[in-house]
């Protein structure tokens, strides 16, 4: 019996968000799954094949996505992130780029034999990895700060700039292709080159200032941006033949360099339409691959692969590092670790389906030889990354910080105190004022959800194993909670008491998230904020034989709230319940206490030390789980 179009099309949109959910559940890039899910629908099982159920419309709807992919990625690239990000992300941008596309397109022609203007295509294609891919990658292997950054930037820089090159690169094949003489190819790529800078440039302009301006409602800004960029899109193409890429990849670089411009909420909006469109766009271009076209390949397939990964971009990352300061087990661990990603996919897919109607035999390569390059890269580097890490002795110790929901008064003053003792603390929150007041008081900060897909790619976890909720926005913290029970564990995920306990059944939180609620002896955030107003302020507490646990609460008349203790292994732990508390003598105690009385200030605690900031505070200590 056959399978109906409308089941078929009901079945990728169940497969996709399969794929994306066993993704979420073992921490590896979706795109392996969507990757492997499109293959077993395809040419394994032979249920799904993409032009019988879409018939004409299959070029149109591929074409249409990979605008919309291009379009976001360029605008996540700011030109103050490729000067902010050090040396060594500034040289791998071009030197990297430059070298493995070289080696990559001599890889491809030689050793499989293709032609020049795909192997050149495949080379160009090559040098994307994404933050999609990477990401995921960092968070499981957990490598130094450093090394860190120079990864996530690195792809978030590349996934734009990668597009733009694969993207000239094709526009060039293509005005070849269609003149017979160098001085008409060469008239058409220039054609091209200047329908897409100029009409990008214009319709990211005016897009930005429509955005600015607020010429039209808040609720249209997503959809009406989306709108104005497939309009552009196809309006490029009928003026200049295959423009509207380099058109849409212009107009997302001008938006996102143009100041006071609200984007925010529209890659947001991707999260949602990347789950809906993209995942789908994936297992339609996997479904696609044939194996007969993998085989033909041959050994040569192995061969190209190793040479990208073993030659390319281990001289990639030794080309720009020099001069860097970066040692040669850093240097070696950067030049594992390159996963390709979603843009690999999506025009490299594209590009052959366009190439082949021009005539290019050899551009049915392109397709199979560019999926298993992300499946290994993805696979083979997920699998060992964290083993090289370790015996590179690159790898951060045990996850020991804090990430605290909130850049509240509160919160930075629980940041600053935990700060001071060397312990990792980022604050997330959606709020400007307070995300501004933690960067004057310097604080590391994340101005946006932090369970967003854009924090999964721009919110730096590095040294981070604990979630501290410190807000007082209920919805927010029910949904940071669920996010990081799954990410962090549930030992390792605190909030405060809703102060609502008395609320019918019905409208009870989770018992999932009321297992991480009573910290600070089940005081809630209003408490917190009104004690603060007090004049409570946060200081530190260094217990000892003379100065001891009763004396402490006997100091403050039994009003301190002890917030965090370090034990006699200097490992830190937020405190839950202080009936339940037995510091040992030399336990160090971080709380929140009472303002005292002008006469009680002219005496010193043995166990207390003042600082600068009007804090007290013993010898800082560096925090360890």
């Amino acid at each position: 019996m056959p399978i109906s179009t409308v089941m078929l099309l009901a079945t990728i949109g169940v497969l996709s968000l399969f794929c994306q959910w066993l993704a979420w559940r073992v921490r590896m890039p979706a795109i392996l799954f969507l990757l492997a899910g499109g293959i077993a629908a395809g040419p394994m099982f032979g249920f799904l094949v993409p032009e019988a159920v879409f018939g004409d419309l299959l070029f149109p709807v591929i074409s249409l996505a990979v605008a919309i992919i291009l379009f976001e990625g360029s605008l996540t690239l700011r030109y103050e992130e490729i000067r902010g990000h050090g040396k060594m992300v500034r040289n791998l941008v071009p030197v990297g780029s430059l070298v493995t596309c070289a080696i990559g397109t001599i890889a491809a022609k030689w050793i499989l034999t293709v032609s020049w203007p795909v192997a050149l295509l495949f080379g160009a294609i090559s040098i994307v990895t994404g933050p999609t891919v990477v990401a995921p990658l960092l968070r499981s292997v957990r490598p130094t700060s450093k090394l860190a950054n120079i990864l996530r930037w690195e792809g978030i820089i590349i996934d734009p700039v990668g597009a733009l090159l694969a993207v000239l690169v094709f526009e060039g094949i293509v005005s070849w292709g269609q003149g017979n003489v160098f001085g008409h190819s060469l008239y058409i790529f220039g054609k091209t080159l200047v329908v897409g800078f100029l009409i990008g440039a214009i319709a990211g302009y005016l897009n930005g200032l429509v955005l600015r301006k607020h010429w039209i409602p808040q609720y249209l800004h997503n959809a009406g941006t989306l709108t104005f960029m497939l309009g552009v899109y196809a309006l490029s193409n009928e003026i200049a033949h295959e423009s509207g890429l380099l058109t849409v990849t212009i107009m997302g670089l001008w938006m996102a360099n143009m100041k006071q411009v609200p984007i925010e909420s529209i890659l947001e909006f991707k999260e949602s339409l990347s789950v809906l469109l993209i995942s789908a766009l994936f297992i339609i271009l996997a479904a696609r691959v044939e194996f007969s076209a993998i085989a033909d390949l041959g050994w040569g397939l192995v061969i190209v692969i190793g040479a990208l990964l073993l030659v390319a971009r281990p001289l990639s990352i030794f080309l720009s590092a020099i001069g860097t300061g970066l040692n040669l087990r850093e240097k070696l661990f950067l030049s594992w670790i390159a996963p390709r990603g979603i843009v690999a996919a999506a025009v490299s897919a594209l590009f052959s389906f366009q190439l082949q109607k021009l005539g290019y035999e050899s551009a049915g390569a392109l397709v199979p030889l560019v999926f298993i390059l992300i499946i290994a890269t993805v696979t083979l580097q997920s699998l060992t990354a964290r083993p090289v890490a370790q015996l590179l002795k690159v790898a951060e110790p045990a996850d020991y910080g804090f990430l605290i929901l909130g850049a509240n008064q509160v919160a930075r003053m629980i940041a600053a105190a935990l700060k001071k003792h060397e312990v990792p603390v980022v604050l997330a929150d959606t709020n400007w004022e307070n995300v501004r007041q933690a960067r004057m008081e310097n604080l590391q900060v994340y101005f946006g959800n932090p369970v967003s897909e854009h924090a999964a790619t721009h919110l730096d976890l590095t040294g981070i194993g604990n979630l501290l909720v410190v807000s007082p926005y209920k919805h927010m913290n029910s949904l940071a909670t669920y996010h990081f029970l799954d990410w962090f564990g549930t030992k390792c995920v605190f909030s405060l008491a809703e102060g609502d306990q008395d609320q019918k059944a019905r409208h009870q939180t989770a018992e999932k998230i009321q297992l991480t609620r009573g910290l600070f002896d089940g005081v809630s955030y209003a408490k917190l904020a009104s004690l603060v107003s007090q004049g409570y302020s946060v200081k530190t507490t260094q217990l000892s034989e003379t100065f001891r646990y009763e004396n402490f609460l006997e100091k403050y008349q039994r009003q301190a709230l002890v917030l965090f203790v370090f034990d006699s292994k200097e490992r830190i732990f937020p405190v839950k319940r202080m009936d339940e508390l037995k510091p040992d003598d030399d336990w160090l105690l971080i709380s929140l206490v009472p303002p005292q009385a002008p006469k009680e200030r002219k005496e010193k605690d043995p166990g207390e030390r003042t600082g600068a900031d009007g804090e007290t505070g013993g010898e800082p200590k560096a925090g360890k789980r």
